[in-house]
């Protein structure tokens, strides 16, 4: 019964519209011949229901129905609504006509009728919807009592769907705009003025009295937007963003959600749109085996994966809770994939060779390691062991395996290492080149730098010091870093393995460096603080094993360009696979005895370039531009 009612609730709008539709039809018709032979000296005498007038209404009728007439709603009427009432409106007549002339010959018919019908039906149908619209848009219009005065930065499009989207709700009542746009000044946009230019944000907020300020100009690049945000941040008044068109089509926002201006809002990354093609072609119905699953590019590894065609997917994790969680969230987004959890060790060869003959995989990507600067300094032992032994162990399975595709998620600090992280992973792009072979395994490794709000990172260490009030700790005033959000990471990765080269090492454009004081001082204010003021910045100095800046490229190494702009692959330094088991026997041997000693010489021994922060005389490495977006502006 409820069914039955809830269907019958639906039709009937639909079923009135209809109705409405050909009365009108039938209005315009006879509407039409009156005036032809009014104007006669005798006159037609017209019946209401002719077999004329019921071909008319039927052909008329058959292609509104055709053209979709009846999935519009009127609540949304607009200028596409009315050209489409227009087309269906000739081609209604030329039905007509064909079925009257078959009928008879179109005796009776005026041909001034004829020639006037589409314009007046159009007319008739536009009438009803456009003034339904226009009550509705009034009535949206009495905003309820105690809504948000909103003001709105941007009249674009952007900017008159935005109006619509807040008058919806009824929380919020929008009283104008500010746009930098001369030809914009003193207009009006569903009903509102623009008010002036963004850069007097302040003044008219407070002479209009807004409670709320929102930047509706998701497409701006990174340099007006932070323009724009300090803007908002000196008027004093909170501030909101329309989401980027990419976040709503990738699930990260909602359409119409006004969204909390984020950190990686203001790092001035102009990402570029992945080929997509390429990755799913490469990617399409593979099984893949991803360790380190429970981690932060991890797991985002594995949804991107199931997002675009894998499978199958493994997940190899030592933390069970990571891996629940990362097993879950797969499952319940992507229920079509098939997911197989191996809890266990990647450094244990048994584990990783039971992984492989479950998922049979034709790609593995190695993201399992331990990459916390500070710590590793003082954990020789287990750096070397999860990020050197362990990747050799996985790299040395999927050869043996015959695994079409290895891929090492490496970092920008094994690029002339000067701490135990660097070092390790340096070692670790070694082992995997002196297994390369031609007619097995490619061995890819992807270096790029800290990705926003991993595990660790100093962005959800900011956060928590800002939400206890501070002090926010910064190592130095100078210190910069690279950064580029996980999503975006994980895409270029999927990008990288899919140029097809039997041993590259890629490295990810990672945008301009950024200053950590500066994180900090944005971090503070998007939070509504003032710092100095409300949450000081405390300057600790270097950690162990911290340089001031970090470099994307080893001199000896030699770049080039590949078919994406935000990639660069570089021509692999020669490793010799005798020196290497020999320096990595040494290390399983010395890591067996718990000889720290031995490990450190091993280690400086196998890596040449390592250069300890401690006794490097010019750690304040320089900061070198990334090659590929040089040659690309140019």
């Amino acid at each position: 019964m409820t069914t039955r009612m809830e269907r019958l609730k639906y039709r009937l709008p639909r079923l009135a519209v209809i109705v409405h539709d050909l009365v009108m039809v039938w209005l315009c018709w006879q509407g039409l011949h009156y005036l032809r032979y009014a104007m006669q000296p005798t006159q037609l005498d017209l019946v209401p229901v002719s077999s004329t007038v019921l071909i008319v209404m039927v052909a008329q009728g058959l292609v509104f129905w055709q053209v979709g007439l009846y999935r519009g709603l009127w609540r949304f009427a607009s200028v596409p609504d009315l050209l489409n009432i227009f087309k269906a409106s000739v081609l209604g007549l030329l039905a007509a006509v064909v079925g009257l002339f078959f009928y008879s010959r179109l005796d009776l018919v005026s041909r001034s009728a004829l020639l006037l019908y589409p314009f007046a039906l159009t007319i008739l149908l536009s009438t009803p919807r456009l003034l339904f619209r226009a009550w509705k848009d009034h009535r949206l219009l009495q905003t309820s009592v105690g809504a948000e005065r909103v003001l709105i930065l941007g009249a674009g499009q952007s900017g008159e769907a935005l109006v619509r989207d807040l008058r919806r709700t009824g929380r919020y009542d929008p009283i104008g705009f500010l746009d930098d746009a001369a030809t914009l000044r003193g207009a009006r946009m569903q009903g509102l003025p623009v008010l002036g230019k963004i850069a007097d944000v302040a003044r008219i907020g407070r002479e209009t009295g807004a409670q709320l300020l929102v930047i509706a100009m998701p497409s701006i690049d990174a340099t007006d937007r932070r323009r724009i945000i300090g803007l908002c941040e000196d008027s004093g008044l909170p501030f909101r963003m329309v989401p980027k068109l990419a976040d709503i089509l990738e699930g990260r926002s909602l359409p119409g959600e006004l969204k909390e201006v984020a950190i990686e809002d203001l790092l001035g990354r102009e990402p570029h749109a992945p080929d997509w093609k390429a990755i799913r072609g490469w990617l399409g119905a593979r099984s893949v085996l991803v360790t380190g699953a429970g981690g932060s590019i991890g797991s985002e590894l594995c949804r991107q994966c199931a997002k675009h065609g894998a499978h199958r997917i493994a997940l190899v994790e030592i933390n069970e809770l990571a891996l629940l969680t990362t097993e879950t969230e797969l499952r319940r987004d992507f229920p079509d994939i098939s997911c197989i959890p191996v809890l266990g060790d990647c450094g244990d060869p048994a584990v990783i060779r039971h992984a492989l003959r479950l998922a049979e995989p034709e790609a593995v990507f190695h993201a399992a390691a331990y990459k916390q600067v500070p710590l590793l300094q003082q954990q020789l032992r287990e750096a070397v062991r999860n990020n050197v032994l362990a990747t050799d162990v996985v790299a040395r399975a999927c050869r043996d395996a015959k695994i079409g595709t290895f891929v090492l998620i490496s970092t920008d600090k094994a690029v002339d290492p000067v701490n135990v992280l660097g070092a390790s992973k340096r070692l670790a792009e070694m082992a995997c080149q002196a297994l390369v072979d031609a007619r097995t395994t490619r061995m890819i490794t992807v270096r790029f730098g800290n990705v926003l709000d991993s595990a660790g990172s100093v962005v959800p260490l900011f956060r928590e010091q800002i939400r206890r009030g501070g002090p926010v700790t910064v190592t130095d005033p100078e210190v910069t870093r690279y950064f580029m959000t996980i999503p975006e990471a994980c895409l270029l990765i999927l990008q990288a393995a899919s140029i097809g080269a039997q041993q590259a090492v890629y490295t990810l454009d990672m945008g301009d460096p950024v200053s950590i004081r500066m994180l900090a001082d944005q971090m503070i204010r998007l939070a509504g603080k003032q710092p100095g003021k409300d949450i000081s910045i405390e300057y600790i100095g270097l950690r162990s094993g911290e340089r001031l800046h970090e470099t994307l490229f080893h001199a000896d190494e030699r770049y080039s360009q590949t078919q994406y702009p935000d990639i660069l692959q570089a021509t692999p330094r020669a490793v010799q696979p005798e020196r290497m088991e020999l320096a990595l026997k040494q290390l399983r041997d010395a890591t067996q005895a718990y000889d720290l000693v031995a490990l450190e010489l091993a280690l400086r021994d196998a890596v040449p370039e390592f250069n300890p922060v401690e006794s490097a005389p010019g750690h304040d490495a320089v900061v070198v531009a990334f090659p590929g977006r040089r040659a690309h502006q140019g």
